[in-house]
C-alpha cells in the first residue's frame, strides 16, 4: 500500500495533507517555489521550483517517478498533467478535473451551460473595454476577479463604473499564470455562504461532510464554522450541485465546492476547488470522525470511507500576519490561547510574512447542541491574542 506522492504546492493544507499520508505510512515528496514550506518540514523529500513552468514539473516527475500527483495550489502548468496521467499516473482528483477548475472560466461554463446549475450572472472580459460592457449589461454592484487566482487576489466588488478601470488592473495583477482575462458577475445579495465538502469514491458513494459556513474578507477565509444552519431542502440541493458537478469532472478525492445561500432565491453554486479547502480546517477540531485531510487520503489512496459522522460542533479563526518581513515570524500571546479550554493553537510555520498572511489558526469545540455563535466569538477573541512580529 505504500505510494510515492508527489504534492505540488506545501501551504498549511498540504502540510495537514502530508501529515495524514505519513500516518498511513506514504512516502511523500513535497514541492513549493520556495524553500522551508510547511508540507516541507514533514515531508520525506522537497523539490523548490515554479509549477507554472512545464519543463521543470516534468523533470521533477522523471527525477521521482512517483505513483500519484496531488496538486495543492493552482500556479501550475495543468495541462502537463494529461500526459502525465496517460503515461500511468494517478493525478488527483483527474487531470480533467484539475485543469477545468483551475480556470474560473471552464468550471462556470460546465456548471452553468453544460450541467445547468444555477449561478450568477457572468461574462468575461479580455480588456478594460468588453469589462465596461459587460458591466453595463450586469449592472452594479457586481464581482470582478481573474481566471485564475486564489485566496481573493484581484477580486473587486464594483459599486460604479468609475471603479471598473482600477478592478481590470487589480484583476490582472492578481491573475496566476499567463492568463489576462477576468471574469465579471452579478452580485448576488446571499444570506450566507457555505463550503460542502464533498467525497468522490474509487469503489464507493459520494458523501457529504456537514455543512461549513464561513465568513470572507477580500476574497479570503477568515473564520469558518460547523455544522452552519441551512434549510434541509437547500441542503439537498446543494448535494445533488455537488454530486452532479463532480461526476462530470471526475475522479476520486475531496473537494471544496462553495454556494451562496438565499432565503428568497434558494442556491447558488459559486466555486470548486479540487482539494482540501481552507474553511475545512474546522474539521481538525475534531467536528468529524474524520478530518477533511484524512478524507483526502484515504480517496486518494482508494481506502473506503464507510460514513462521515459529525461528532461535535467547531469554529476557526486565523492569526494573520500586520507585517512582511523576510525574518523568520516571531509570536507572542501563544500561552493566553493554550489557557483556554477545548481549544487548539496551530502554527504554520511559515518561513517568512507578507502583509495578511495567514500565520496560523485557532480552532474550537463544543459538544453537539451547544452555541454555535457563542463558539464563534471564543475562536475570533482567542486568534486576536496572538501576535505576529
Amino acid at each position: 500500500m505504500t505510494k510515492k506522492i508527489l504534492l505540488l504546492g506545501s501551504g498549511e493544507l498540504g502540510k495537514e495533507f502530508v501529515i495524514a499520508a505519513k500516518r498511513k505510512g506514504q512516502y511523500v515528496i513535497a514541492c513549493d517555489s520556495y524553500a522551508g514550506a510547511p508540507a516541507m518540514q514533514v515531508a520525506d523529500e522537497f523539490e523548490v521550483f515554479s509549477m507554472l513552468d512545464g519543463d521543470a514539473l516534468d523533470a521533477v516527475v522523471a527525477k521521482h517517478k512517483p505513483d500519484i500527483i496531488v496538486p495543492e495550489i493552482e500556479a501550475i502548468r495543468t495541462e502537463r498533467l494529461y500526459h502525465l496521467e496517460q503515461e500511468g499516473i494517478q493525478v488527483v482528483p483527474s487531470a480533467r478535473a484539475v485543469n477545468f477548475t483551475m480556470n474560473r472560466k471552464a468550471i462556470r461554463d460546465l456548471a452553468a451551460k453544460e450541467l445547468g446549475l444555477k449561478t450568477a450572472k457572468y461574462f468575461y472580459a479580455k480588456s478594460l473595454n468588453e469589462l465596461k460592457e459587460a458591466a453595463a449589461e450586469i449592472g452594479f454592484p457586481c464581482v470582478v476577479k481573474p481566471l485564475m487566482s486564489s485566496s481573493g487576489k484581484g477580486q473587486s466588488l464594483v459599486k460604479s463604473a468609475d471603479e471598473l478601470e482600477q478592478a481590470w488592473h487589480y484583476g490582472c495583477e492578481g491573475s496566476r499564470g499567463d492568463i489576462k482575462e477576468l471574469i465579471i458577475e452579478e452580485f448576488i445579495r446571499f444570506d450566507s455562504e457555505i463550503t460542502l465538502l464533498t467525497v468522490t469514491q474509487k469503489n464507493g458513494p459520494t458523501l457529504f461532510c456537514p455543512p461549513i459556513g464561513h465568513v470572507q474578507k477580500g476574497g479570503d477565509y477568515r473564520e469558518s464554522f460547523q455544522p452552519a444552519h441551512i434549510d434541509p431542502e437547500h441542503l439537498k440541493e446543494a448535494q445533488h450541485m455537488a454530486a452532479k458537478v463532480t461526476e462530470a469532472l471526475t475522479g476520486a478525492g475531496i473537494w471544496g465546492v462553495e454556494f451562496f445561500l438565499s432565503h428568497e432565491n434558494g442556491v447558488y453554486f459559486s466555486e470548486l476547488s479540487p482539494r482540501p479547502h481552507d474553511t475545512g480546517m474546522v474539521t481538525l477540531a475534531g467536528t468529524q470522525n474524520l478530518n477533511e485531510f484524512e478524507l483526502h487520503l484515504r480517496a486518494v489512496l482508494g481506502l473506503p470511507v464507510p460514513e462521515i459522522t459529525q461528532e461535535r460542533i467547531g469554529a476557526s479563526a486565523v492569526i494573520l500576519s500586520p507585517i512582511a518581513s523576510k525574518e523568520a515570524p516571531r509570536y507572542r500571546g501563544e500561552e493566553e490561547v493554550c489557557k483556554e479550554t477545548n481549544t487548539y493553537l496551530r502554527i504554520f510555520g511559515k518561513p517568512y510574512t507578507k502583509m495578511n498572511r495567514r500565520m496560523g489558526v485557532v480552532l474550537c469545540y463544543a459538544p453537539n447542541g451547544s452555541d454555535l455563535d457563542a463558539l464563534r466569538d471564543k475562536c475570533k477573541a482567542a486568534a486576536a491574542k496572538v501576535e505576529v512580529y
